[in-house]
């Protein structure tokens, strides 16, 4: 994904190839995440804080492993220089519960891009999204208590 010789890259390039980097990605393409990531970038979400693309990798390689059909839809992506924030859609099915019913969580990402070898990466990922409204309130068991609880402290 890196771009041709002889043709300078841009931040606005960089972040055309991390959102259509996510929006393609398969079980293989875990491999190819240096490609989007600095080697030193820093990655954090509310399970996971890890630097480097082998600790990246890891996160997603665990995606496609514990989910079913996981992929990821961008709905929005906002752009300062080498500041982004994209707006998503992560759409997966839990592989391990009956039902194979879509599961949808929405949330938003925070990019830092840097030149790294004349290439524009993302140096710092930060996600974010309600773990409890969107996963947790979900789950069979912890859903029925996480949904009590906020029904508690609505009242």
């Amino acid at each position: 994904m890196p771009t041709p010789q002889n043709t300078p890259d841009t931040q606005e390039a960089a972040l055309a190839r991390v959102v259509s980097f996510f929006e393609q990605m398969q079980p293989g393409d875990v491999s190819l995440l240096g490609d989007v990531y600095c080697h030193d970038a820093h990655f954090k979400d509310p399970f996971n804080e890890v630097t480097g693309v082998p600790a990246i990798q890891g996160i997603f390689e665990h995606m496609f492993k514990t989910l079913h059909a996981p992929r990821f839809v961008i709905t929005q992506s906002i752009q300062q220089g080498a500041q982004c924030c994209v707006t998503w859609d992560f759409i997966f099915e839990f592989r391990n519960f009956a039902g194979g019913t879509p599961q949808i969580i929405r949330g938003a990402s925070h990019l830092v891009l840097r030149e790294d070898c004349g290439t524009w990466r993302v140096a710092v990922h930060r996600d974010y999204w309600d773990a409890a409204e969107e996963l947790y309130e979900k789950l069979p068991g912890v859903g029925a208590v996480m949904r009590w609880l906020k029904r508690r402290a609505n009242a």
